[in-house]
């Protein structure tokens, strides 16, 4: 069985560990002391070596940054100790909303319920409520109306890196 094998590794590892949250890769390669491209390859080692085991946790890249996730097989004995609560499914409402937001982001309310011809106040709140969409920050026009944009946690929901790979796989102009 593949384990992590160099020092750089068993650090990146730590460090990941230790953050419990994102951290960009320049972050990462100024800590240790090298390289971006190193750390990358580094990284990809330790993916890989999870994968192979068959590891609790994975190490998931989101826009440019690391974090280290528990393995989703094991999501059913997690959500038992830790006692979490399903999530509820999006309402079409809010899958209507959400893929406005993904495709036109950062984009104000007023965007949204143009596009979907009725208040979005309610789907707006929501979703920014489930951490799957987030302020990006403000229009530079009268009022100064919020932008929002996807959030990691959209990113993370719905098992991409970033919203590029969200727009490529949603891609209909080759059909």
């Amino acid at each position: 069985m593949p384990a992590l094998t160099t020092e750089r590794e068993k650090m990146l590892e730590a460090m990941l560990f230790a953050s419990g949250e994102s951290v960009p890769v320049s972050k990462l390669a100024e800590a240790l002391g090298c390289d971006i491209p190193l750390v990358r390859n580094l990284l990809a080692k330790m993916a890989d070596t999870y994968s192979a085991q068959k590891s609790g946790i994975q190490l998931r890249e989101v826009d440019d940054c690391f974090r280290l996730c528990t393995n989703p097989e094991y999501f059913d004995v997690i959500k038992k100790l830790l006692n979490i609560k399903p999530r509820r499914a999006l309402t079409q409402t809010l899958l209507e909303t959400l893929a406005i937001i993904a495709f036109k982001q950062p984009v104000t309310k007023a965007v949204i319920e143009n596009i979907r011809g009725v208040n979005s106040d309610h789907g707006v709140n929501r979703l920014v409520e489930y951490g799957l969409v987030e302020e990006k920050g403000r229009l530079d026009a009268p009022g100064r109306p919020i932008l929002f944009g996807t959030s990691e946690e959209f990113l993370l929901f719905y098992g991409l890196r970033n919203v590029e790979e969200f727009l490529d796989a949603t891609d209909t102009t080759g059909v």
